[in-house]
């Protein structure tokens, strides 16, 4: 096992890893225990009871925390001409087609985010082998294939986010940074935790939400008392 640096070591000394932390008590928590000299991320990690090899229990979904995850979104729109001008009056960064499809084959990735209209599918496919690992291929399921382009590119930057359960059966997701208050990581948790309840899988016997963490940037894991928060089943 790894030595423990300074750091970790003053942030174990702060809390109790055996035990389990009220959402409110772990969001201020997170802010005393993150010792990064940048503004740390703070995430959540939901552990469930689902088998995403099923399709019937895969859990995937969005939703638009009260107070945006505290980083710039860069948002790239493939559109036609005629949605170019809506793109960027909603403050895409990048608004094109064919050029940046070309850009793309060639390596250039820096973006967060890609928002397309349903006529340009056909024409991003394409790209799909590029954009699929790095999680920025279009879905409709996420609202970035849509004919709202301006309205979808708001919501991103206003802090919309799409998350999905990986193969271990986790949710990550960034729900803000450390210079956060308290009062608003816990708005933003609550939003995140009360969207994946409502995802819970029909198909699904047993235990839905079996564990939270939380934690920022190289911080440890705080234990989140699910019950306290109406998460149980």
């Amino acid at each position: 096992m790894s030595k423990l640096t300074k750091n970790q070591q003053l942030a174990i000394a702060k809390f109790d890893t055996r035990k389990q932390y009220k959402l409110t008590e772990a969001c201020q928590l997170v802010k005393e225990i993150s010792y990064t000299k940048f503004d740390a991320s703070v995430e959540l990690s939901i552990r469930l009871g689902v088998d995403p090899r099923k399709a019937n229990q895969m859990v995937r979904g969005v939703v638009t925390l009260p107070h945006g995850t505290g980083k710039v979104t860069r948002v790239l729109v493939l559109c036609t001409p005629d949605k170019e001008a809506e793109a960027r009056e909603a403050g895409a960064d990048h608004v094109g087609l064919d050029e940046y499809i070309e850009k793309i084959k060639g390596g250039w990735t820096d973006i967060d985010v890609i928002i397309c209209t349903p006529s340009v599918m056909g024409k991003i496919g394409a790209i799909g082998r590029i954009l699929g690992p790095r999680g920025l291929m279009p879905n409709p399921k996420t609202g970035t294939v849509t004919m709202e382009i301006g309205k979808a590119v708001k919501e991103v930057k206003a802090g919309k986010i799409d998350f999905k359960v990986d193969k271990q059966g986790i949710v990550h997701a960034a729900i803000g940074k450390v210079s956060f208050e308290a009062s608003q990581i816990a708005e933003n948790a609550n939003e995140l935790i009360n969207t994946v309840i409502k995802l819970k899988p029909q198909a699904l016997k047993g235990t839905y939400m079996k564990s939270i963490f939380m934690s920022s940037t190289m911080s440890p894991g705080i234990n989140i008392d699910i019950k306290a928060i109406g998460a149980a089943d």
